[in-house]
């Protein structure tokens, strides 16, 4: 990799002529074919990767099995600096066309942080926003994850009672009952009024009363249903909120860990530069 190269990686644009060509001594090439796994999570790793050529995506596996990709890396990009610090892949990292990568262990890139303190700083830096870059984008799966999985789980039953539940909490339910319940009442009463025929269910309204209690009986069990599934969504958006407000905080404490070791590394240079 030539210093050029190097510049056009924001982790290293910073260095000088000097530095810069120290680090490029340091770097191994490694030639990689398309459709291979670099590395998996979980792997121990103990090196940095700069891309020269080609494209790199990294992405996890969810729970439910489905893979996310978090980012899509070409020329300049760099990958697997948490590696640096604490040994261990926390994503995988497939190869997407045929790449040359230049390859920073973690003995060359902490003897070389030692005489650049700022790279230190520069990494923190890109560590915090690809955290909560990922952050943002496991939110917003996790939210979208639940109206698929309730879609799938939704039966045509299902829909009728949650059609039938709305009609049947709503004001349009209470203006046809009060329409049909005054004209059911007219037509019985106005036949009597006249002298002639008593209507078809004379009152005390015994036909009505069982119409409504039949009502009464299909309409109570299909409002629960509707209200069950409705709870079984809330527990499923409550378990995912959960992870979430997990996923900060170990996104949190990982920043911190990672801040700590810089500043012990930071605080052990200084101690090596001091004068007796």
């Amino acid at each position: 990799m030539t210093i050029e190269t190097l510049r056009q990686v924001p982790l290293f644009e910073s260095l000088d002529n000097e530095a810069a060509g120290e680090l490029c001594h340091l770097l191994d090439s490694l030639d990689c074919k398309a459709g291979a796994f670099l590395f998996r999570t979980g792997d121990e790793g103990d090196a940095m990767y700069i891309i020269e050529r080609g494209k790199v995506r990294i992405c996890v596996r969810a729970r439910d099995g489905h893979e996310v990709t978090l980012t899509e890396l070409g020329r300049g990009d760099f990958f697997g600096e948490m590696a640096l610090l604490d040994g261990q892949r926390s994503a995988d990292a497939v190869i997407v066309e045929d790449a040359t990568l230049a390859v920073l262990s973690r003995e060359h890139f902490l003897s070389f942080m030692r005489g650049s303190p700022d790279v230190a700083l520069e990494m923190l830096t890109a560590l915090a926003n690809r955290l909560r870059h990922t952050d943002e984008l496991l939110r917003h799966t996790a939210t979208r994850n639940v109206n698929v999985e309730e879609a799938a789980q939704l039966t045509l039953a299902n829909r009728a009672a949650d059609v039938i539940a709305e009609f049947g909490g709503s004001w349009k339910f209470i203006i046809a009952a009060t329409i049909i319940l005054n004209v059911w009442i007219l037509v019985n009463v106005f036949p009597a009024v006249l002298g002639r025929r008593e209507g078809f269910d004379p009152y005390p309204y015994l036909f009505l009363s069982v119409a409504l209690n039949m009502l009464q009986i299909f309409q109570a069990p299909i409002i629960l249903m509707s209200q069950n599934r409705q709870a079984h969504k809330d527990r499923l958006r409550a378990e995912i909120d959960y992870q979430i407000n997990l996923k900060n905080e170990l996104a949190l404490n990982e920043i911190l860990e990672r801040l700590k070791t810089l500043e012990r590394e930071y605080l052990e240079l200084a101690s090596d530069k001091r004068p007796d």
